[in-house]
Formats: C-alpha cells, structure tokens, sequence
C-alpha cells in the first residue's frame, strides 16, 4: 500500500483548473442569481422609474408651452390696446403727423375712415401745435378724397390750428385732391405732383368672343344694367353718358384745388388735363407752396422739433377679422371697385 493513501490530509488535491472547472461554476452562480427570488421586482421597479422620469419631462414641456402661449396672449392683448391709441400723445407743444401713403381706398390704410381718425385725433390735442398730413400715394377714390378734404376743412375752421402737406415720392390725383385742402404743401424736387383728371378703365373681349365663337348670355332687367360690361359692347349712349359722369367728377376736383390754392395756383391749358409734373415745377405752377422735408416742416414752419405720430393703422385683430370674414365677397366687392371712377 502506497503510504500517500493512508493520510490524504497530508496529499492534498492539485487546484481546480481556472478554465475549465472555475467558468462553468460561475455561470452556474450567475443563472442560479438570476433566477432566484425578486429579480421581477428590480426589473418593475427600474422600469417605474424610467416611466415617471419620461412624465415629468413631459409635464415640465406642458407647463412650458402654456407658459408661452399666455406670454404671448398677454403680448397681442397689450399690442391691440397700444394701437387704438395715439402714438405716445406729448403734454409739450410738438408737430403732429397723419400719414396717408398707398392707393386711397375703401378698407385701406389710407381710407377715409382712418386717416379721418387720426386727424381728429392730431387736432384735437392741445400739445400739437400745428398737424402735417405726410402724403405718399399715387391716388384712389375720388369719394374718399372728398371725404377727407371736406373734414379737414371742418377741423381747421374748428380748431384754429395749421395743416400742412408734406410730399414725399408722389402725390397725384385723389392724394392731391386731400392736399389742396392744406394751408401749404411742401415737396420734394423729384417729387411726383398733379395729375388733376379722372379715369374709368376696363377691357372689352367682344371681338376675341367672336373669334373663339363664344356667345355671350347676359339677362338684364332694364336696358342700360348692362353697361361696362367687359363682355358686351358699349354704345355710344352708354359712352357719352360714362364721359358726362367723369366730367362732373373732373369739375369737382378742379373746383377744390382752385378753393384750395387760391390765387397762388398759375393755371395753364394743362394744369387740369391730367399731366403731373416733378416737385421743383409744381412749385413754380402754384401747385405747391415750396420745397422741403417733414422734420424741415416740423423745425422751420411749425416751430415744434418733436414730432408725433397720430397715424391710424389696422391691428393684427382687424386685419384677421376682416380676411375671415370678407373672403366670401371678395371677388365681388373687386368687381364692383374695378368699375368705379378714379383720381389716379
């Protein structure tokens, strides 16, 4: 008997290979790991956390939105109220200014309606001492026009108080008509001034109609309902009546530029045919007072270096409310406008 085997105290066993019995018994521990009692609950419990992480972020998203849309909200409320207003209206003596710029028209910003506004508003106010009506406008609505001129008439009988016309690029037709109800006009050199006449344009298709063989079906009730259709023919009735109408027109515009300028005004055969003329001739026609700029105006004829703006402009509400709600008769109301007479 080998005495090595009657002690196996003192022969101890060789270690246990590290890759070959040592791996497969720590795979063993982990699955028995894995697989033991309350693994479910960790993984629950992570993925709880994970889901009330995901919901704060989204709350604190919510909350930041609505933040925004209050901010803003706030921002229109204040923006509406901020423009029905005057522009910042001085307690000082300063020149007011009302600006009419664009075509004159209905729902315009030149629209009698607005400008009007805001020139009651200028010569109301104690503080201005004199208000300037800053013109950029190629014409538009003789009927607006009228209105206009006529009010400023009213307002300075009213108020005692100055208004000038202040020119910039062109003051032509029914912006000239405004302007000759003001105590002076002052212009640019360049500037594009008179064009004293009234126009009624349109088109005629009758002769393309008969080439492409389109007949034309319009049932009217009365024989001239008709009339300025750009489909059917005009006759000489019809024409001659047209031009009766314009030539009335003409003669109102003629008769407030000659109230308006007086004797300062040095007609020639052309002065109301329709012709306009650079700032620097309208000056030497009587048709304007003299050259110069708003704040040269405000600093050397009013005698007010502060200038304030009292110029009526359409918020952000009306502009929507207006496209909401006249889309519908849109083309119709275009129509209709096409056709009217106009100073331009």
């Amino acid at each position: 008997m080998n005495p090595m085997d009657k002690n196996p105290e003192q022969n101890p066993q060789p270690a246990p290979d590290l890759w070959g019995q040592a791996a497969p018994a720590a795979a063993a521990v982990s699955t028995a790991a894995a697989q033991a009692p309350g693994w479910e609950r960790s993984v629950l419990e992570r993925l709880a956390f994970d889901t009330l992480k995901e919901q704060r972020a989204a709350r604190r998203w919510k909350i930041f939105f609505r933040l925004a849309w209050l901010i803003a909200f706030i921002a229109l409320v204040i923006y509406l109220f901020s423009s029905e207003s005057a522009s910042s209206a001085s307690s000082t003596e300063h020149t007011a200014v009302v600006e009419l710029k664009g075509e004159i028209a209905s729902g315009a910003d030149a629209s009698a309606e607005y400008v009007i506004a805001a020139l009651r508003t200028a010569f109301e106010d104690d503080g201005a001492k004199a208000v300037v009506l800053l013109i950029n406008s190629p014409g538009g609505s003789p009927v607006q026009a009228g209105m206009i001129n006529d009010e400023i008439v009213r307002l300075k009988a009213l108020h005692k108080k100055p208004m000038y016309a202040v020119v910039e690029e062109s003051c032509a037709s029914a912006a000239y008509y405004i302007a000759a109800a003001a105590d002076s006009i002052y212009v640019d050199k360049a500037s594009i001034v008179g064009s004293i006449g009234v126009l009624m344009d349109g088109f005629g298709f009758t002769g393309t109609m008969e080439k492409l063989g389109v007949e034309r079906r319009l049932l009217t009730a009365g024989s001239n309902k008709g009339m300025l259709d750009p489909f059917s023919p005009m006759n000489d009735k019809q024409k001659a009546y047209a031009q009766q109408m314009l030539g009335q027109i003409h003669q109102q515009f003629i008769a407030v530029v000659r109230q308006g300028r007086g004797e300062r005004l040095k007609e020639t055969e052309d002065t109301f045919s329709g012709l306009f003329w650079t700032g620097q001739e309208a000056v030497k026609l009587g048709l304007a007072d003299g050259l110069g700029s708003l704040d040269q105006v405000a600093r050397d004829v009013v005698g007010a270096e502060d200038v304030v703006d009292y110029t009526r402009r359409e918020n952000v509400a009306e502009r929507f409310a207006k496209k909401f709600g006249a889309s519908v008769g849109a083309g119709a109301v275009s129509t209709m406008r096409s056709m009217m007479p106009s100073l331009r």
